[in-house]
Parts: C-alpha cells; sequence; structure tokens
C-alpha cells in the first residue's frame, strides 16, 4: 500500500502569465511529489512588472470565507500552509484567520512580500507591514528579503549587508515577530555568491545556502525559491537541505534563461524541473 501524500496549500495571487506566483508554486511543488492546493487571492492577465501595462485585475478576497468554509466541511487538513503574494491588510487579516482555523500539525511558511530594492510594492506601506506582521506571528518559517527585512525591523535599507549582519539581524527578526525560525534572502558572502542564510530560534542554529552570483534581475526568482523551500519542508527536510536545494535550483533557472531575450517576463523554470526532481528522487 502506498504512503499517502503530504499536502501544500499555497495562498497567493494567479498572474495567468509571467511565471510567478501560483503559476511557478503550482508545477514546482507537484514536481517534489507533494500535492499542492491553491487559494488564489487574485486573478491578474499577467504579473504587473517587466514592462506589462494595461492589466487586468479581479480581487477574490471575498471569495476566501467561502473556500474555508468548505473546506471545512469537507475536513480536509494541510501539512504545510504556506503564503506568499497578499494584497491588502484586509486580505493578511483572512489569511491569518484560514492559518488558525486550518493550522493545527501544519508547517506555516510565510513570504512576507511587501517590497525591493529599499522601496514598497504599489499599493502597500508602513501600514501594510503592521498587518504583515499579525500574518507572520506564530509562523513556522518566514522568508523575507533585505528589504522586507529593514520593513519589519523599520531598521534602514541595507543592501549590502554582510553575513555577520545578518546574524545579528535573524534572531532580532524571529523575537520581533514572534516567529520560530526565519530566512533572509538575496544574502551576498561575497561579489562572487550569492544565497541565503537561515536561523532556528529555538536551538540558535545558523545555516547558510550559497552558490553562484548572477548578475541581472530575473522576475519571479524570490517565488520559486519560496516555492522550493516549503516543498522541501513538507518532505520532512531540514531547513539547512531545503534553503541549499531552493538556491541551487533558483540558480539553474537563471541559468537556463541567461541570453534569452524573448523571457524577459519570467525565467525558464520548466527546463530545470527534471534536475530537481532527480535530486529528490
Amino acid at each position: 500500500m502506498k504512503t499517502s501524500i503530504k499536502r501544500l496549500l499555497s495562498v497567493q495571487d494567479v498572474s495567468c502569465f509571467g511565471k510567478c506566483s501560483l503559476t511557478v508554486a503550482l508545477p514546482i511543488v507537484s514536481a517534489m511529489g507533494v500535492e499542492c492546493a491553491v487559494l488564489p487571492t487574485a486573478v491578474l492577465s499577467t504579473h504587473t512588472g517587466c514592462g506589462f501595462r494595461d492589466y487586468t485585475f479581479h480581487d477574490l478576497t471575498e471569495d476566501i470565507p467561502a473556500i474555508a468554509k468548505h473546506w471545512e466541511s469537507l475536513g480536509l487538513t494541510f501539512d504545510t500552509l504556506a503564503s506568499g503574494y497578499i494584497g491588502s491588510a484586509r486580505q493578511a487579516e483572512l489569511v491569518k484567520d484560514l492559518f488558525d482555523r486550518f493550522g493545527k500539525g501544519a508547517v506555516r511558511v510565510i513570504d512576507p512580500v511587501m517590497g525591493d530594492h529599499g522601496s514598497y510594492y504599489a499599493g502597500f506601506d508602513r501600514k501594510f507591514t503592521e498587518s504583515m506582521k499579525k500574518l507572520c506571528q506564530g509562523a513556522d518559517l518566514i522568508v523575507p528579503n533585505l528589504t522586507e527585512v529593514s520593513f519589519l525591523l523599520d531598521i534602514p535599507y541595507c543592501p549590502d549587508a554582510d553575513e555577520a549582519t545578518l546574524r545579528r539581524l535573524l534572531p532580532r527578526l524571529c523575537e520581533e515577530v514572534s516567529c520560530k525560525a526565519a530566512v533572509i534572502t538575496g544574502a551576498r558572502p561575497d561579489p562572487a555568491h550569492q544565497g541565503a542564510i537561515g536561523y532556528i530560534a529555538a536551538t540558535g542554529e545558523f545555516c547558510t545556502a550559497y552558490n553562484d552570483h548572477v548578475d541581472g534581475a530575473y522576475h519571479g526568482t524570490g517565488d520559486i525559491f519560496a516555492s522550493v523551500l516549503a516543498g522541501g519542508l513538507t518532505r520532512g527536510m531540514s531547513l539547512s537541505h531545503s534553503l541549499q536545494t531552493a538556491v541551487d535550483f533558483t540558480l539553474s533557472c537563471i541559468r537556463h534563461t541567461i541570453g534569452d531575450d524573448a523571457h524577459f517576463y519570467g525565467v525558464r523554470f520548466e527546463e530545470a524541473l527534471p534536475e530537481l526532481m532527480a535530486e529528490l528522487s
């Protein structure tokens, strides 16, 4: 008899074209051998960056309570609850309620998407940061970038923070946000390498994962990284193992895309999936 398959719920938007959010989470988590349920927070015709304009947007905030109620009537359970882009303070409240209702025994992974390169994304501000901090309370893992760390801790943005600085910030991040572990993405130990550094509050353990740095901006790689990380934890992998797998796969996706100007909107992650599946087999 086959063992039951692990199940992860991914809560974020659907950009119908553009390779980000749910359109990368669903195939990547599935390729890792984990069942991926989805709860879309909004539907967009394309993502909002990299030259796309006049995109459509349909807010699904008011659908979330009814979906959760139906799932409860079915007795659904999840091994992991993972959230990405949350579009408003109201959505953050609803997602927190959803995680509280379905969180018994589940791993909670939150990517506190708010901004990049030192600035908020359109529509977000300091008030939204407070909503995101409430969502992150009690999380098993949060996955902010350097910009989001500055928002969560209300400190100046430091794009060149070295590893020693990040090691000082991570325990403070876990304490002030009240989460069990944190991973900071975009860490640069030296000019030639890039990756992430994690911290587990209960043990005081740090873990790092680095690989080659590649110049340029590649849309959707943060969502790819978070999907692999959450998928690895769902499979029972350690944070250190999941972290390195996520860093390596994200770099592979970028390498498959270098030189392809037609893929300005995202990376060719599909070509890297066999490598991920082979590593996990």
